[in-house]
């Protein structure tokens, strides 16, 4: 006990707050990003966080006596590291799906809070926590922005094709939610597929403005639950 009152002095009491600070600023983001439902949620953006912050403490701290028998090191080195390896992170949240790409916010999320967790480690706990509420700020307030005030035209239009089955019998209940679901309907038709004309197959093409407009289509698709099969995918002409 002893020991372990002598190991808990000043400067250790003050790198545990660090700790514990990026700990907080990493939830904090990752909140953000779990509500919204995103890949890299509360529990990677809190270890990047804490991972920054530990090796920004240990290129500091961890190589006071290297500096001493080695004058012309560099330890310094290992916080540079932290940026290469956030690197490759950030490019297991980044997807891209013909021209559309995403994760790219995250991708950058995971960047920013990496060096959050560098500030903590170096103690800059004041410019830490200013970063995070900017950053949560930016995130919360753009995304409304882009919702609330942007004009629709200004946003990137996506073309889909769409096609299923359906049985004859319910194919006026179909037709009358999908027009109602995809009002912008640029393309519509529809055939028998067997001789009985007991199936037909409806072929359309939407026009949508969300970023993965093929998960969204297919999502609001899966909710009719008379269809036989779907079939969504972007068009790019």
């Amino acid at each position: 006990m002893h020991d372990f009152l002598n190991w808990f002095h000043i400067e250790n009491a003050d790198i545990l707050i660090r700790i514990l600070v990026s700990i907080v600023l990493g939830f904090i983001i990752g909140l953000e990003r779990e509500l919204t439902n995103k890949s890299a949620g509360l529990r990677t953006q809190i270890m990047v966080c804490l991972g920054s912050c530990l090796f920004t403490i240990l290129s500091i701290y961890g190589f006071s006596t290297a500096i001493t028998l080695y004058p012309l090191g560099d330890p310094s080195r290992v916080a540079a590291q932290i940026i290469t390896g956030i690197g490759f992170i950030g490019a297991g949240t980044v997807l891209r799906q013909g021209l559309t790409v995403t994760g790219l916010t995250t991708a950058s999320t995971l960047w920013i809070v990496a060096a959050i967790g560098m500030a903590c480690g170096c103690g800059k706990i004041n410019i830490a926590v200013v970063s995070a509420i900017l950053a949560v700020a930016i995130l919360v307030l753009i995304r409304i922005f882009e919702i609330k005030i942007m004009p629709r035209n200004l946003k990137h239009l996506r073309k889909v094709k769409i096609s299923f089955l359906c049985k004859y019998d319910d194919y006026n209940d179909i037709y009358s939610k999908f027009s109602e679901q995809f009002s912008e309907i640029i393309d519509y038709s529809h055939k028998t597929v067997d001789e009985d004309a007991e199936l037909i197959k409806i072929s359309a093409k939407v026009i949508s403005d969300v970023k993965t407009p093929v998960v969204n289509i297919y999502r609001k698709l899966e909710e009719y639950k008379k269809l036989t099969s779907i079939s969504v995918k972007e068009i790019f002409d």
